[in-house]
């Protein structure tokens, strides 16, 4: 996954207690505040910190947060076929589930592994990803913002050798914190940068995993306009030219947040990227159908607060 700002402090509830001072000072007491959260929140059981996430989300959604408001702009674009009252209540769900979102990101990141991965109920689709690991075949793990992305760097870190690839945090002393919690499995951090790109290459060659997040703003230069939901958003060309290239199978994986703190149940769907013009026109097109049929699954636990259109293509007005 590529890990950023847009989802841990990282995560949004960590960035929005703070504001732009830049001081050394304000530095400190951001690192300082944003690991009292977490060393807070992990001290409860997770039906515990759902609740309090889904009570942290009430307040966003009453409080007509900016997140509320991207996400009732992304639901309406992206869902017009809902009514306006359906659209409204999963925008409601929604922003719940991104408090709870918020909000496990404290015992997600602070607990053992083991208790951490204790939380996972069910696996499915496993199998085919383990057969292709076995065959000697580097694989990309795609995990969108969808569900509880945090346990999935951490599932994969136990079980297979992986490079995840992160953009670091805007707040520098939230770095640190953030690769201690996401390596603490094993997994290895490699930045976006072109280094960091060819940290990817280097272990799809020696037959490892690698885990990007498939449905971030690549930024100018990274990606091409591909339809999301019927909209064009600018989708990385990553993931296609590391196919190409090593010839590494994809796998789409997202964990679904069980109801009243049960756990979390994650799901490997296989994507095949190949096509016959070897585009990647084709290939993003392909990647964002496989995301959209794995949102339509449980589409409240969808970041929809993410602004996935803030690229538009040229002469198009901003949607945010």
């Amino acid at each position: 996954m590529i890990y950023t700002s847009a989802v841990a402090p990282a995560h949004p509830l960590y960035l929005r207690l703070i504001d732009n001072d830049r001081r050394e000072s304000t530095h400190s007491m951001r690192g300082w505040l944003a690991n009292s959260i977490l060393r807070l929140l992990a001290l409860f059981p997770l039906r515990v910190v759902h609740a309090i996430g889904s009570l942290l989300g009430a307040l966003l959604w009453h409080s007509g947060s900016e997140l509320r408001r991207v996400t009732e702009i992304n639901l309406r674009s992206c869902m017009p076929e809902l009514s306006e009252s359906d659209r409204k209540n999963l925008a409601r769900a929604t922003v719940r589930e991104t408090g709870k979102a918020m909000a496990e990101t404290g015992p997600l990141w602070r607990w053992s592994t083991t208790r951490a991965l204790a939380q996972v109920r069910h696996v499915t689709g496993e199998d085919a990803m383990r057969a292709a690991v076995a065959a000697g075949q580097g694989v990309v793990v795609a995990s969108p913002h969808l569900g509880a992305w945090e346990i999935i760097g951490l599932y994969l870190s136990a079980y297979y050798p992986i490079t995840i690839l992160y953009r670091p945090p805007r707040f520098s002393d939230l770095e640190q914190l953030m690769i201690d919690a996401r390596s603490r499995g094993g997994a290895k951090l490699a930045t976006t940068t072109p280094g960091g790109v060819r940290l990817l290459y280097q272990a799809l060659s020696r037959h490892e995993c690698v885990g990007i997040l498939p449905d971030q703003d690549p930024g100018e230069g990274g990606g091409l306009f591909a339809p999301f939901f019927g909209i064009p958003a600018y989708t990385m060309t990553l993931i296609p030219r590391l196919v190409r290239k090593t010839g590494a199978a994809v796998f789409l994986c997202y964990a679904r947040r069980l109801s009243d703190g049960a756990g979390f149940d994650i799901h490997f769907v296989p994507v095949d990227l190949r096509t016959s013009d070897e585009s990647d026109e084709s290939a993003t097109e392909i990647m964002n159908r496989a995301i959209e049929d794995a949102i339509r699954e449980m589409p409240d636990q969808y970041q929809w607060g993410y602004r996935r259109f803030k690229t538009r293509p040229s002469g198009e007005k901003k949607l945010y």
